[in-house]
């Protein structure tokens, strides 16, 4: 495994972040520390809700369209960034299977990201499996290339970044795939805001546990002491930039000791603190986006309801 990140990194990232965000007006914290072990259980706990299609409608359009992503790539190099557990990616893995030469698995959690791998490389015994730990954002200039190399960026995880950033990230992996090259993005589309925000706020409560469980993070990295009982969760769509905002609310007036920084943050009641963004999008943006970043729409694909897509660009 390639190590572009230690614990000592995340750690440090950790500190920044919160530092930053908790000292800004509005308060924000970045939607990747939801993730420790805990986080990830209740994010696949949420993908399974009724309320939240983005997984399975993403799904549905990979198994449908694995056998055209892998006719116009003829890829060489699957290099698949926040790969997680690879379930979605098995589906390309087979559909590039008369090409497919390597495959570059990158998340943060290089544990995590081991295990994945190893069970990938059982199952493909032909194929060369090289995962990196990385944070792609921090680090896509140093991720290994290869030949005919096809990018994929699933789960609508783009949406999470504001635009200015997102053209910049595009812009970098522009770099990354070379002359010959495919981008797989995966996007979530502009539909009905309330459906929207039910997917953000489920009726089970699990989406509001894993927005607090960002708080439970900081009491234990940082020696925070948030009390998550006194935050309400709130899932928000903003028309203008149309996003959703997940957020958390103080319930009362409070004020919150991050130990780990000798930080002290006040919270009035009523207060929102921003922990994620989700942007949806239409096409035209997403064309846009892509040629601001020098990259041309090949194909744009969507499941039947038209909940969620998926573009495949190339070096424009």
């Amino acid at each position: 495994m390639d190590r572009f990140l230690t614990a000592d990194d995340l750690a440090k990232s950790l500190r920044a972040d919160v530092r930053e965000g908790l000292t800004a007006v509005p308060k924000t914290l970045p939607p990747k520390w939801f993730y420790d072990e805990r986080g990830s259980e209740l994010f696949e706990e949420i993908t399974a809700l009724d309320e939240y299609y983005p997984t399975r409608r993403e799904r549905e359009i990979l198994t449908a369209r694995a056998p055209d992503i892998a006719a116009a790539t003829g890829a060489r190099t699957l290099l698949e960034l926040g790969a997680g557990s690879g379930e979605k990616t098995r589906l390309l893995l087979d559909a590039l299977s008369g090409t497919l030469r390597t495959y570059i698995p990158v998340d943060v959690s290089a544990d995590f990201l081991e295990d994945a791998a190893r069970g990938i490389a059982a199952d493909h015994p032909g194929l060369a499996v090289r995962p990196v730990a990385a944070d792609y954002e921090q680090h896509l200039h140093l991720l290994p290339g290869g030949e005919r190399t096809l990018v994929a960026f699933l789960g609508g995880t783009i949406g999470n970044m504001p635009p200015a950033a997102r053209i910049g990230f595009l812009g970098g992996l522009r770099a990354v795939l070379g002359d010959d090259g495919f981008l797989l993005l995966g996007a979530d589309l502009v539909k009905d805001p309330g459906r929207l925000v039910r997917a953000y706020d489920d009726a089970a409560g699990i989406t509001a546990e894993f927005d607090k469980n960002v708080l439970r993070v900081l009491n234990r990295e940082l020696d925070a002491d948030f009390d998550p009982s006194a935050f309400e969760h709130v899932a928000h769509w903003n028309a203008a930039e149309e996003w959703i905002e997940m957020r958390l609310r103080s319930r009362r007036d409070q004020d919150v000791r991050i130990g780990g920084l000798d930080l002290d943050v006040p919270f009035a009641a009523g207060e929102e603190m921003r922990t994620e963004i989700s942007a949806k999008f239409r096409r035209e943006r997403l064309e846009s986006e892509l040629g601001a970043a020098g990259l041309a729409l090949a194909e744009f694909w969507t499941d039947p309801a038209g909940d969620f897509s998926l573009s495949l660009a190339r070096p424009a």
